[in-house]
Protein backbone atom coordinates (compact mmCIF):
# COMPACT_ATOMS: atom_id res chain seq x y z
CA UNK A 1 0.00 0.00 0.00
CA UNK A 2 1.28 3.43 -0.91
CA UNK A 3 0.52 6.26 1.51
CA UNK A 4 0.21 9.68 -0.04
CA UNK A 5 0.93 12.71 2.10
CA UNK A 6 -0.87 15.77 0.75
CA UNK A 7 1.06 19.00 0.65
CA UNK A 8 -0.82 22.26 0.07
CA UNK A 9 0.71 25.66 -0.43
CA UNK A 10 -0.57 29.00 -1.63
CA UNK A 11 1.27 30.88 -4.33
CA UNK A 12 1.09 34.54 -5.22
CA UNK A 13 -1.44 34.13 -8.01
CA UNK A 14 -4.99 35.42 -7.62
CA UNK A 15 -7.43 32.65 -6.74
CA UNK A 16 -4.94 29.92 -7.59
CA UNK A 17 -4.29 26.91 -5.36
CA UNK A 18 -1.38 24.61 -6.09
CA UNK A 19 -1.69 21.07 -4.76
CA UNK A 20 0.95 18.37 -4.75
CA UNK A 21 1.19 14.75 -3.65
CA UNK A 22 4.60 13.30 -2.81
CA UNK A 23 5.21 9.53 -3.02
CA UNK A 24 8.97 9.58 -2.81
CA UNK A 25 11.85 11.19 -4.58
CA UNK A 26 11.11 9.51 -7.90
CA UNK A 27 7.39 10.39 -8.07
CA UNK A 28 6.27 13.50 -9.99
CA UNK A 29 4.37 16.26 -8.22
CA UNK A 30 0.93 16.94 -9.68
CA UNK A 31 -0.13 20.56 -10.02
CA UNK A 32 -3.76 21.62 -10.03
CA UNK A 33 -4.81 25.24 -10.50
CA UNK A 34 -8.14 26.56 -9.31
CA UNK A 35 -9.06 29.86 -10.97
CA UNK A 36 -12.40 31.59 -10.45
CA UNK A 37 -13.74 28.28 -9.15
CA UNK A 38 -12.67 26.37 -12.29
CA UNK A 39 -10.19 23.50 -12.27
CA UNK A 40 -7.40 24.22 -14.75
CA UNK A 41 -6.03 20.92 -15.99
CA UNK A 42 -5.47 18.95 -19.20
CA UNK A 43 -8.75 17.80 -20.73
CA UNK A 44 -10.83 19.96 -18.38
CA UNK A 45 -14.40 20.88 -19.39
CA UNK A 46 -14.43 24.68 -19.29
CA UNK A 47 -17.09 25.29 -21.89
CA UNK A 48 -18.58 28.76 -21.35
CA UNK A 49 -16.24 29.46 -18.41
CA UNK A 50 -15.60 33.06 -17.40
CA UNK A 51 -11.82 33.40 -17.16
CA UNK A 52 -11.61 37.02 -18.20
CA UNK A 53 -8.36 38.57 -17.01
CA UNK A 54 -7.25 35.30 -15.40
CA UNK A 55 -3.58 34.52 -14.75
CA UNK A 56 -3.07 31.26 -16.68
CA UNK A 57 0.59 31.68 -17.44
CA UNK A 58 2.21 28.30 -18.26
CA UNK A 59 -1.07 26.52 -17.50
CA UNK A 60 -1.59 23.09 -19.06
CA UNK A 61 -4.97 23.09 -20.84
CA UNK A 62 -4.04 20.61 -23.54
CA UNK A 63 -7.13 18.90 -24.92
CA UNK A 64 -9.42 21.05 -22.77
CA UNK A 65 -12.93 22.11 -23.84
CA UNK A 66 -13.01 25.92 -23.81
CA UNK A 67 -15.78 26.39 -26.35
CA UNK A 68 -17.51 29.77 -25.89
CA UNK A 69 -15.23 30.54 -22.92
CA UNK A 70 -14.43 34.14 -21.99
CA UNK A 71 -10.65 34.58 -21.89
CA UNK A 72 -10.63 38.28 -22.68
CA UNK A 73 -7.42 39.93 -21.46
CA UNK A 74 -6.24 36.64 -19.91
CA UNK A 75 -2.52 35.99 -19.42
CA UNK A 76 -1.76 32.74 -21.29
CA UNK A 77 1.94 33.26 -21.88
CA UNK A 78 3.64 29.91 -22.38
CA UNK A 79 0.37 28.04 -21.81
CA UNK A 80 -0.19 24.63 -23.37
CA UNK A 81 -3.45 24.59 -25.36
CA UNK A 82 -2.45 21.85 -27.77
CA UNK A 83 -5.53 20.20 -29.34
CA UNK A 84 -7.83 22.28 -27.12
CA UNK A 85 -11.31 23.26 -28.33
CA UNK A 86 -11.67 27.07 -28.27
CA UNK A 87 -14.46 27.35 -30.82
CA UNK A 88 -16.17 30.76 -30.57
CA UNK A 89 -14.11 31.64 -27.48
CA UNK A 90 -13.29 35.27 -26.67
CA UNK A 91 -9.54 35.83 -26.46
CA UNK A 92 -9.54 39.49 -27.40
CA UNK A 93 -6.60 41.41 -25.93
CA UNK A 94 -5.30 38.12 -24.45
CA UNK A 95 -1.55 37.66 -23.97
CA UNK A 96 -0.43 34.37 -25.59
CA UNK A 97 3.24 34.90 -26.32
CA UNK A 98 4.96 31.54 -26.76
CA UNK A 99 1.75 29.61 -26.16
CA UNK A 100 1.23 26.19 -27.74
CA UNK A 101 -2.01 26.13 -29.76
CA UNK A 102 -0.96 23.48 -32.24
CA UNK A 103 -3.85 21.42 -33.52
CA UNK A 104 -6.35 23.51 -31.54
CA UNK A 105 -9.87 24.26 -32.78
CA UNK A 106 -10.02 28.07 -32.88
CA UNK A 107 -12.79 28.43 -35.44
CA UNK A 108 -14.92 31.52 -34.91
CA UNK A 109 -12.80 32.63 -31.95
CA UNK A 110 -12.12 36.32 -31.26
CA UNK A 111 -8.41 37.18 -31.09
CA UNK A 112 -8.79 40.89 -31.86
CA UNK A 113 -5.80 42.84 -30.49
CA UNK A 114 -4.41 39.62 -28.95
CA UNK A 115 -0.64 39.14 -28.56
CA UNK A 116 0.53 35.84 -30.09
CA UNK A 117 4.17 36.49 -30.91
CA UNK A 118 6.21 33.27 -31.20
CA UNK A 119 3.10 31.18 -30.52
CA UNK A 120 2.73 27.74 -32.11
CA UNK A 121 -0.51 27.49 -34.12
CA UNK A 122 0.68 24.85 -36.54
CA UNK A 123 -2.15 22.73 -37.87
CA UNK A 124 -4.74 24.75 -35.95
CA UNK A 125 -8.28 25.35 -37.22
CA UNK A 126 -8.74 29.13 -37.52
CA UNK A 127 -11.61 29.20 -40.00
CA UNK A 128 -13.61 32.45 -39.73
CA UNK A 129 -11.48 33.51 -36.76
CA UNK A 130 -11.14 37.21 -35.96
CA UNK A 131 -7.46 38.20 -35.68
CA UNK A 132 -8.05 41.89 -36.36
CA UNK A 133 -4.92 43.90 -35.44
CA UNK A 134 -3.50 40.92 -33.53
CA UNK A 135 0.26 40.44 -33.16
CA UNK A 136 1.57 37.18 -34.62
CA UNK A 137 5.17 38.18 -35.14
CA UNK A 138 7.32 35.06 -35.54
CA UNK A 139 4.35 32.77 -34.95
CA UNK A 140 4.21 29.28 -36.44
CA UNK A 141 1.04 28.93 -38.55
CA UNK A 142 2.33 26.23 -40.86
CA UNK A 143 -0.46 24.01 -42.12
CA UNK A 144 -3.09 26.04 -40.28
CA UNK A 145 -6.57 26.51 -41.75
CA UNK A 146 -7.24 30.27 -41.90
CA UNK A 147 -9.91 30.20 -44.58
CA UNK A 148 -12.28 33.14 -44.21
CA UNK A 149 -10.27 34.51 -41.27
CA UNK A 150 -10.01 38.24 -40.57
CA UNK A 151 -6.34 39.24 -40.43
CA UNK A 152 -6.84 42.92 -41.20
CA UNK A 153 -3.99 45.00 -39.84
CA UNK A 154 -2.41 41.91 -38.27
CA UNK A 155 1.33 41.86 -37.56
CA UNK A 156 2.67 38.71 -39.27
CA UNK A 157 6.29 39.75 -39.61
CA UNK A 158 8.50 36.70 -39.93
CA UNK A 159 5.58 34.36 -39.40
CA UNK A 160 5.67 30.81 -40.75
CA UNK A 161 2.61 30.30 -42.98
CA UNK A 162 3.98 27.44 -45.05
CA UNK A 163 1.16 25.38 -46.52
CA UNK A 164 -1.46 27.42 -44.68
CA UNK A 165 -5.00 27.69 -46.05
CA UNK A 166 -5.80 31.40 -46.42
CA UNK A 167 -8.51 31.00 -49.00
CA UNK A 168 -10.86 33.99 -48.87
CA UNK A 169 -9.05 35.44 -45.85
CA UNK A 170 -8.80 39.20 -45.31
CA UNK A 171 -5.22 40.40 -44.99
CA UNK A 172 -6.12 44.01 -45.63
CA UNK A 173 -3.28 46.22 -44.35
CA UNK A 174 -1.49 43.25 -42.77
CA UNK A 175 2.27 43.34 -42.22
CA UNK A 176 3.80 40.24 -43.83
CA UNK A 177 7.38 41.50 -43.92
CA UNK A 178 9.67 38.46 -44.18
CA UNK A 179 6.79 36.01 -43.74
CA UNK A 180 7.05 32.54 -45.30
CA UNK A 181 3.96 31.69 -47.38
CA UNK A 182 5.51 28.94 -49.47
CA UNK A 183 2.81 26.59 -50.82
CA UNK A 184 0.08 28.57 -49.07
CA UNK A 185 -3.45 28.72 -50.53
CA UNK A 186 -4.35 32.40 -50.98
CA UNK A 187 -7.09 32.00 -53.55
CA UNK A 188 -9.51 34.91 -53.31
CA UNK A 189 -7.64 36.46 -50.38
CA UNK A 190 -7.70 40.23 -49.83
CA UNK A 191 -4.15 41.60 -49.70
CA UNK A 192 -4.97 45.26 -50.33
CA UNK A 193 -2.50 47.54 -48.59
CA UNK A 194 -0.56 44.60 -47.17
CA UNK A 195 3.23 44.83 -46.77
CA UNK A 196 4.72 41.86 -48.65
CA UNK A 197 8.32 43.06 -48.47
CA UNK A 198 10.76 40.12 -48.39
CA UNK A 199 7.86 37.66 -48.05
CA UNK A 200 8.18 34.22 -49.67
CA UNK A 201 5.46 32.86 -51.98
CA UNK A 202 7.16 29.91 -53.66
CA UNK A 203 4.47 27.49 -54.82
CA UNK A 204 1.69 29.64 -53.32
CA UNK A 205 -1.68 29.82 -55.10
CA UNK A 206 -2.76 33.46 -55.49
CA UNK A 207 -5.53 32.84 -58.02
CA UNK A 208 -8.18 35.55 -57.76
CA UNK A 209 -6.43 37.24 -54.85
CA UNK A 210 -6.63 41.02 -54.58
CA UNK A 211 -3.06 42.28 -54.52
CA UNK A 212 -1.71 45.21 -52.42
CA UNK A 213 -2.24 47.64 -55.32
CA UNK A 214 -5.86 46.52 -55.79
CA UNK A 215 -5.29 44.44 -58.91
CA UNK A 216 -6.69 40.92 -59.15
CA UNK A 217 -4.16 38.14 -59.54
CA UNK A 218 -4.98 35.94 -62.56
Amino acid sequence: MVFCRMRLRWVLLPLVLVSGCSQGATSPTATILIVNGYTIAPGANLSGANLSGANLRFADLSGANLENANLENADLRGANLENADLKNADLSVAYLRGANLSGANLSGANFAFAYLSDADLSGANLTDTDLDIATLKGANLSGANLSGANLSGTDLRGANLKGANLKGASLFGANLFGADLDNADLRGADLRGADLTSAWFTGADLSGATMPDGTIHP
